[in-house]
């Protein structure tokens, strides 16, 4: 037999260094050599990549500046021109050149003088905040109530008999009824939007749950004596994340759209909201010179609602652990 013989000295290294004594170390041949993952930078590391995000994202916080810190700054007031003879229902040039030359009076003058510019602002930031304490309740108690229905069989025969029942109710005709009979206010809405809103994505969630719970480790959880809660939370919710996040995309643009649509037939909150200025504008609407007051509030409601429906929605992708490869 044939052997190849390798010249060692070729290397230029020292008999002690060729020939090193190795410790045989149980422990730290266990150990893997590989990188440290971390979920969440890998979810922004998927998510930043693609410049559209970013594009969005800033869009995004420009809403919610202009939403939430430009009001303060503003001092909007309604009625503060009401008296004002000339002053209503002015394109944008002529409100500047009656008022001033300024951010107030870009978008024009409304039906009292006052800022549409400023009165969108103000609306936008009462819309979003319905929308997301909507959004916060009915995802925290969809996902909850969905976990363990989908987990829990004796849970999922009572739920599922629930479900058929008030499912089958449309929800806007139920929201509309709601609404009629409370006082037309913020909280009123949002007790209507959330009183069974919840139910479609506990639904959701269950379907979702049922597909992963007989499986081997969530077995033997149970054989172990694990409570169904526990189970639910610890090893079925983490793998759920890009799915609530979707869910979270739908959502809160969903109750804008539902705000601005009770308030166009009259269910309006007593709030000044992005609805409700849509509503009080909608006589503008094919007017000459008026219809600035209208087309701002859909403009800004428009672009609103797809901006939160796309970051929610490339966000629940790249909380998908499949894209992080």
């Amino acid at each position: 037999m044939n052997q190849n013989l390798v010249d060692l000295g070729e290397f230029g290294l020292t008999d002690e260094e060729l020939f090193a004594h190795v410790d045989n170390n149980a422990v730290d041949a266990e150990k893997i050599t590989a990188p440290r993952y971390s979920y969440w930078k890998s979810v922004l590391r998927v998510f930043f990549k693609k410049r559209i995000n970013i594009i969005i994202l800033a869009l995004l916080a420009l809403i919610v500046v202009f939403a939430y810190i430009y009001p303060i700054f503003s001092h909007y007031d309604k009625y503060a021109n009401v008296l004002v003879e000339g002053g209503k229902h002015l394109t944008p040039s002529a409100a500047m050149d009656m008022y001033g030359h300024n951010i107030h009076w870009i978008f024009g003058a409304g039906s009292i003088g006052e800022s549409t510019f400023d009165a969108l602002w103000s609306g936008a930031r009462i819309s979003l905040t319905l929308a997301f304490v909507c959004a916060v309740i009915n995802l925290t108690v969809g996902v909850i109530i969905g976990a363990i229905w989908g987990f829990s069989k004796r849970v999922d025969i009572v739920m599922t008999e629930v479900y058929n029942i008030v499912g089958n109710v449309p929800y806007i005709l139920l929201i509309s009824v709601i609404v009629m009979i409370l006082s037309a206010n913020f909280w009123s809405m949002v007790f209507a939007l959330t009183i069974t809103g919840w139910l479609s994505i506990a639904y959701f969630i269950r379907t979702q749950v049922i597909i992963i719970r007989d499986r081997e480790y969530n077995l033997a959880s149970r054989c172990l004596g694990t409570s169904t809660f526990r189970i639910a939370m610890k090893n079925i919710l983490p793998f759920m994340v890009s799915v609530i996040v979707t869910l979270a995309a739908t959502e809160i643009p969903s109750y804008i759209s539902y705000e601005v649509f009770l308030s166009y037939i009259g269910l309006s909150m007593s709030d000044m909201s992005l609805g409700k200025l849509i509503y009080a504008a909608e006589g503008s609407m094919l007017t000459p010179g008026f219809q600035m007051e209208f087309w701002c509030p859909v403009a800004v409601a428009s672009v609103i609602t797809v901006v939160l429906y796309v970051v929610g929605q490339n966000l629940g992708d790249a909380s998908d652990p499949r894209t992080h490869m």
